[in-house]
């Protein structure tokens, strides 16, 4: 197979990671309503895995690609803090004031029910045509920010895909002896062992990375399919990281230390900051504020982590 045949398997390794993200939405298509103590819990669940994913998967992986004094995975671990910080210092500076509200968006309020348009979607008594869209049909930015979650949608799917390019670079090294001998023929090529193996490993982790994008996107009361749409936006970085990796691999394995930590800090600092206080201010109304819901939650997130760590 020639180079570029190559550079395209390795863009479908990437890929194929990216959509096992998605799988991580099917749960929330067999629920429909879900109370405060459980959302308490999928929040902690969500953090437990992204605590897990970040402290034993990215800064482990990190460790044992760097010598010596791991330098570059601490301040790749400061720079991702930096960043959540500063892109939460501008998310607070939007003005969303001039965003259309949830009634304009979804339709009247009981005060225009008099003015309201026929149910047939022609022309109301007034004359004007009915333009308005029902939420659940309604762009997922323009629904978010009818929510007032906007900031928080763009900082949480903004931080899981920053976090995946690393990842991606992980697959491009790995095919780095792609072609030589050693390895598992497929399709014509000649793919390293080591390769597969991380194509696959990454693949399971993203499952449970994507119930980690979705949880939130649920509490905001967005669509399955958006979820699923979501999760695997936020690991579209890798099919592209792959590529990059496997065209310049030599510098490629002098930055996974520092991506590696970058993205561990980050998704670290987002959850003590914007998960966990949002699993405890839902669960205000519970017995003891919803503090054991959180802490099965985490426990349960990381549980479910650990044997893939190994893998």
């Amino acid at each position: 197979m020639t180079e570029p045949g190559a550079v395209a398997f390795v863009f479908v390794a990437g890929l194929v990671t990216a959509l096992a993200t998605g799988l991580g939405a099917i749960p929330f298509f067999l629920f429909d309503d879900i109370s405060d103590r459980w959302n308490v819990a999928l929040w902690g669940l969500a953090s437990g895995i992204m605590l897990a994913a970040s402290g034993f998967g990215l800064l482990g992986e990190g460790l044992a690609v760097s010598t010596g004094i791991p330098i570059l995975l601490i301040l790749g671990s400061i720079a991702g803090v930096i960043l959540v910080i500063i892109a939460d210092a501008v998310l607070d500076r939007i003005d969303l004031s001039d965003q259309p509200t949830s009634s304009e968006i979804g339709g009247s309020t009981a005060d225009e029910d008099a003015n309201a348009p026929r149910s047939d979607g022609g022309p109301s008594d007034t004359g004007q045509a009915d333009t308005t869209v029902p939420v659940e049909d309604a762009p997922l930015a323009t629904h978010v920010v009818a929510e007032g979650d906007l900031r928080k949608l763009v900082l949480i799917l903004g931080i899981l895909t920053v976090h995946s390019f690393p990842e991606g670079v992980a697959i491009g090294v790995s095919f780095a002896d792609v072609g030589l001998e050693g390895g598992v023929t497929m399709f014509g090529l000649v793919v390293p062992v080591l390769a597969v193996f991380m194509t696959i490993a990454i693949s399971i982790h993203n499952i449970p990375e994507g119930i980690a994008i979705s949880i939130p996107l649920r509490s905001m009361e967005v669509s399955e399919w958006r979820m699923v749409g979501a999760a695997v936006f936020s690991s579209l970085p890798q099919p592209i990281g792959a590529v990059i990796a496997f065209a310049f691999v030599s510098w490629a394995r002098g930055f996974l230390p520092f991506g590696f930590g970058f993205a561990a800090g980050a998704m670290i600092y987002l959850v003590i900051t914007e998960f966990i206080p949002e699993a405890l201010q839902i669960g205000t109304g519970l017995d003891g504020g919803g503090h054991r819901e959180l802490v099965a939650g985490v426990a349960g997130g990381i549980t479910l982590m650990l044997p893939l760590m190994a893998i």
